[in-house]
């Protein structure tokens, strides 16, 4: 058995039982509270930068297949569990979790004591943290951890955004997807920035009908209207929006063309900076498939998946121009916005909860009634 060390940047040092590759890495750690759906949590570019401590006990027993993937690889720094299943045993498996984690050169511990580490992490904050499965010392890897950089402020969706444009085609993946009824589908055109954008949301916006083109984050306005598309998507991705000033300075643009726009999660935190708002640092993030999120028109509750570190200041929103659409029942955070005089909305949250449950997944279809100007 090969023995691992994980030390925080408080340095508390955990000790544990190694998976993965072995290696040695320096991330900021979060917790993520879904019971289901590692897979796709570990493929999530949201991710990237961060080490991801699973609250759900035991993992790894369904292996990993070819269809769950939300991008071409894993993207987290290192995983936290409990424990790691021995056995695999899903008829769509095609690799263990352990070996999977080592071809890609991602290291992971088990035997830690997740609740006390989760609830650490709540108490106190988010953390930065450095892991070794190679038998570096503990010392030397609180120097580590200390002397990283973070996240704040970086740009890291250079890291995962795409090289060039493409469209998108449907995958394996998009059976799991449930058909729109015929009187939905809109024959209309997207462009979707990848800011790290997830594969089920692509999913969900071809299910409607829409010719998707992907570009990458750096796409100037002028580029994207030369395009002439119905309605522009921005993604989800990882790290602060405060990093990425060129692409608030294109959203800014496009929310002046009246092109009509929908934001997930980072996209969200974008369209709040284009409008003059700052964004913020949660305590430790909202990570997890069962956040609760209030339709404040509505009243109407819905059970959300949600990833992200960072979140836009409502305070900043001039009400004259935005309406609050959504807010967490946790901590009243802001969780969802809508200008009043252009066609733009955006949820904080991910409607197309890969894992999650599926209460937000009509959100899609108010974008496509937007774009046909039903809504």
């Amino acid at each position: 058995m090969k023995f691992a060390t994980l030390v925080l940047e408080d340095g508390t040092v955990i000790e544990g039982q190694a998976f993965g590759a072995e290696t040695d890495a320096v991330f900021e750690l979060v917790f993520n509270t879904s019971m289901t759906g590692y897979q796709e949590i570990l493929t999530d570019p949201s991710y990237r930068g961060q080490g991801v401590l699973f609250t759900v006990s035991h993992i790894g027993n369904v292996g990993i297949n070819l269809e769950d993937d939300e991008s071409a690889k894993p993207q987290v720094s290192a995983a936290v569990i409990r424990s790691l299943s021995p056995v695999v045993s899903n008829w769509r498996s095609a690799h263990s979790l352990s070996d999977w984690l080592a071809q890609h050169n991602i290291p992971g511990i088990s035997g830690v004591d997740t609740r006390w580490l989760t609830r650490k992490l709540r108490d106190g904050g988010t953390q930065k943290a450095a892991l070794s499965t190679k038998g570096t010392s503990a010392d030397v890897l609180l120097q580590m951890a200390r002397n990283w950089s973070g996240l704040d402020g970086r740009d890291m969706v250079k890291e995962v955004t795409c090289k060039e444009s493409y469209h998108w085609a449907d995958d394996e993946g998009r059976k799991w997807v449930k058909a729109v009824d015929s009187d939905q589908l809109s024959v209309v055109s997207i462009v979707a920035y990848d800011f790290g954008i997830k594969e089920n949301i692509l999913r969900h916006l071809s299910s409607y009908g829409a010719n998707v083109t992907v570009v990458p984050a750096d796409t100037t306005t002028a580029e994207v209207l030369a395009m002439k598309p119905d309605g522009v998507f921005l993604s989800n991705g990882p790290g602060d929006p405060a990093g990425l000033p060129y692409a608030v300075e294109a959203v800014s643009g496009l929310i002046k063309s009246g092109v009509p726009i929908f934001g997930i999660c980072f996209g969200h935190q974008l369209i709040g900076r284009a409008l003059g708002a700052d964004t913020h640092r949660l305590k430790f993030g909202h990570h997890g498939g069962n956040h609760p999120v209030q339709h404040l028109q509505s009243r109407k509750v819905l059970i959300t998946a949600q990833n992200h570190n960072y979140c836009v200041t409502a305070n900043d929103l001039n009400p004259d121009e935005v309406e609050i659409t959504y807010k967490s029942l946790n901590d009243d955070s802001l969780e969802g916005l809508r200008m009043k005089n252009k066609p733009v909305f955006s949820v904080q949250f991910h409607p197309e909860s890969a894992p999650g449950p599926h209460d937000a997944h009509d959100i899609f279809a108010e974008f496509f009634k937007i774009i046909k100007g039903e809504a």
